[in-house]
């Protein structure tokens, strides 16, 4: 299982949005990134100096959304949906997605359902809900 440092996915972000300000070659997932990155100006001064954001901090108390999470979720989801894992998250999320006109505000509202997902298995020590991250997706799709 590939399982990254958290400096390779900072390293890994703040590359991919370099070399796309650079109009250099990206590889697939580099694209990918940099299209969420681009929907997040919020986020670009984070990804400006990769030393600087390998070093960041980004507690609870400062009331700040950790801009590398954030992305990797985005990632997530885009895998997710891509190979319909699990069964049901591609047509939930497309049905989220036609229901908010939007796929960012799609992506937002499955990404909280699928952090709540994980923080209820590490939190129970139970292996994670998909059928219940579906259905919250689904629900959010008919509200």
């Amino acid at each position: 299982m590939f399982a990254p440092s958290q400096e390779q996915v900072r390293r890994f972000f703040c590359e991919a949005w370099q070399k796309h300000r650079a109009g250099q070659p990206l590889t697939p997932l580099e694209a990918q990134a940099a299209d969420w990155i681009a929907e997040h100006p919020e986020y670009h001064g984070d990804l400006a100096d990769v030393d600087v954001a390998v070093a960041a901090q980004y507690s609870v108390e400062e009331g700040r959304t950790n801009p590398f999470l954030h992305l990797s979720m985005h990632l997530s989801l885009i895998e997710q949906v891509s190979i319909d894992q699990p069964r049901g998250i591609k047509q939930a999320v497309e049905l989220l997605a036609a229901r908010r006109g939007s796929l960012h505000a799609a992506h937002h509202e499955a990404m909280e359902a699928l952090g709540e997902m994980v923080w209820a298995a590490q939190r129970s020590g139970q292996p994670v809900d998909g059928q219940a991250y579906i259905d919250r997706v689904r629900m959010a799709a008919t509200r």
